[in-house]
């Protein structure tokens, strides 16, 4: 495919030919047509969970929405139907072979083996490097939307809504203060002591893959190693924190930044009561377009159900 040319005539001067370059009028005619992807890993025990999340998706989201669930290859065959559903496998190195206990061992740098959860966001970061999306949206199993929402709601002049909340984490906050560290020697920043930090995690998380793309080029360049077994070699990781602070840091901050999740969230590992369920329907604004209610908190099918109806009615 050719360069656009155009012709125009300077004040000054006689007729002249410029050339678009191909990527700035692949960028353009983008503009015209955002597309939004939703990324979801899930496993078996989640999967109604991931069932009520896939149908909110295709409730609210917009009809283009592309909703990837990623799960064990065992799972495959019983999440048939719920998003377009895809295996581990796909987006992990060969070299990753997965052990009992829910641990992986990295052929390439077998000494420490890498935990479920820090696999599970190796499969995040790959999914949305690989995205063609304007936005990914990061959405696990335990999250359901109940809103309306569209490409648009996470991205403004071509930029993707980023998430700060600004000097949120304090002393108290020590796993927050380890993944900034672990962040910074990943993308080859200084360490630094100061507190507060910025908060970068929320739910559902937006990224731009192009800006994923760049990060993970970022962490070969500091690492000498490909990006996967960089993480993988690490006890304390977040996908979220690294994102955040190559956007604040690297890129020299978003334009488009915002300090509000859109989702009613609880995290908290203990179950919902019905009073505890009531506060949760009286904190939701009008904004929000989601809600998390975290699966190890064991809150009950019915409670779930309950703040869900009270939150869509």
């Amino acid at each position: 495919m050719g360069s656009l040319i155009f012709r125009f005539q300077p004040a000054d001067g006689p007729n002249e030919t410029a050339e678009i370059p191909q990527c700035l009028r692949l960028k353009a005619r983008k503009a015209f047509v955002a597309s939004l992807s939703v990324i979801t890993p899930s496993y078996q025990p989640d999967l109604e969970l991931c069932r009520d999340l896939a149908v909110s998706v295709k409730r609210f989201g917009p009809l283009n929405v592309s909703h990837c669930v990623i799960v064990p290859p065992k799972d495959r065959a019983v999440f048939a139907g719920v998003g377009e559903v895809h295996t581990v496998d796909e987006y992990l190195p060969r070299s990753f072979l997965r052990i009992p206990g829910n641990m992986w061992i990295n052929l390439r740098r077998p000494i420490i083996p890498a935990r479920g959860w820090i696999v599970q966001q190796l499969i995040k970061l790959e999914a949305s490097a690989r995205s063609e999306a304007d936005v990914v949206l990061l959405v696990d199993s335990d999250m359901v939307f109940i809103r309306p929402f569209d490409v648009d709601t996470f991205l403004t002049d071509g930029n993707v809504r980023f998430f700060r909340a600004a000097n949120a984490i304090h002393k108290d906050m020590t796993r927050h203060i380890i993944w900034h560290r672990t962040a910074r020697r990943l993308l080859g920043l200084p360490n630094v002591d100061r507190l507060p930090l910025h908060d970068y995690i929320c739910w559902p998380m937006a990224w731009s893959p192009a800006i994923v793309r760049a990060m993970l080029k970022q962490v070969e360049a500091t690492t000498a190693m490909s990006w996967q077994s960089a993480i993988a070699g690490e006890l304390h990781f977040s996908e979220g924190i690294l994102y955040g602070v190559y956007v604040d840091e690297i890129l020299g901050g978003a334009r488009y930044c915002e300090n509000t999740m859109l989702s009613v969230n609880y995290s908290d590992e203990a179950p919902l009561d019905a009073a505890a369920a009531a506060q949760i329907v009286a904190g939701a604004s009008s904004a929000d377009i989601a809600l998390m209610i975290s699966a190890k908190s064991t809150t009950t099918a019915d409670v779930r159900k309950e703040i869900l109806r009270a939150l869509t009615a």
